[in-house]
């Protein structure tokens, strides 16, 4: 259940600020015995409060009388202090990622081959989003039909959006469909394809029936393949991230043939 505290007050302050809606404009003394706050907490309570802008006082009269602002009013201004206070803590974040970054540089690759996987097709595209990001030189992304077994509706903006952060970065894309694939993408891909991403110089998609199988190749050096399931082919089982550069230059070589045989994209 919501609670006041949950935009920032505290339990006094809570109290405090419902007994004045119930109440109506009344003295410290009277708000300490409805709220069940101490007299010796009550008015540091209702100036904390004040300074919220969310009770106020009236100073003239004898003894000082508190009154609560209005339910939205009030809870406008918590909210906006609480984003407030969000923003600042995300800045901090912010710069103590960027030292971070400058500290924990990664030291030269050690050429030593490494694989991990990812299994499900949740877990296998976020894993293939992360090495798309991790991109600094060149992309050769493969689709195969069908449909690269996984939900290319769901999926297809996302690879889309991580490819299109890559060519901002400067690295070169090439993408290689079976004509099936293009088929099943969705209009928002063709769309950012039609837009953007079909002017891009360092950005090509060609299409070829000989497309067997899915696979990406991340800066000459890391390949991730697509794994279909053992009792479905129709659906993704796993994704393998090879980092052997020896069998990416492999796999690349085996590659360019079809890139140069495969037409051109035009949607």
């Amino acid at each position: 259940m919501a609670s006041l505290r949950d935009l920032g007050l505290s339990e006094y302050e809570s109290r405090v600020y419902r007994s004045l809606l119930q109440t109506g404009p009344t003295t410290a003394k009277e708000l300490s015995r409805t709220s069940d706050v101490p007299m010796g907490r009550i008015y540091d309570v209702l100036n904390s409060l004040a300074d919220q802008e969310i009770v106020r006082s009236q100073s003239a009269s004898r003894p000082k009388k508190y009154t609560a602002v209005e339910p939205e009013t009030a809870l406008e201004r918590l909210l906006s202090s609480k984003r407030e206070a969000l923003e600042t803590q995300i800045n901090q974040y912010e710069d103590i990622a960027g030292e971070l970054a400058e500290q924990l540089e990664a030291a030269e690759p050690v050429e030593e081959p490494f694989w991990t996987a990812a299994l499900g097709p949740e877990d296998s595209i976020d894993l293939l989003v992360e090495r798309l990001a991790a991109a600094d030189q060149h992309i050769v992304f493969v689709a195969a039909t069908p449909t690269s077994r996984f939900e290319v509706d769901v999926v297809g903006e996302r690879i889309a959006e991580e490819l299109e952060t890559a060519l901002d970065r400067g690295v070169i894309v090439e993408t290689l469909l079976h004509p099936a694939v293009v088929e099943t993408l969705p209009e928002t891909v063709g769309q950012r394809y039609r837009t953007y991403l079909q002017d891009e110089r360092a950005f090509q998609v060609r299409t070829s029936a000989e497309v067997y199988s899915t696979f990406t190749l991340v800066d000459h050096s890391e390949v991730c393949i697509e794994v279909p399931h053992p009792l479905n082919p129709q659906k993704a089982f796993a994704l393998i991230n090879l980092k052997d550069s020896e069998f990416a230059a492999s796999a690349e070589r085996e590659f360019e043939p079809h890139w140069d045989r495969a037409e051109e994209l035009l949607l």
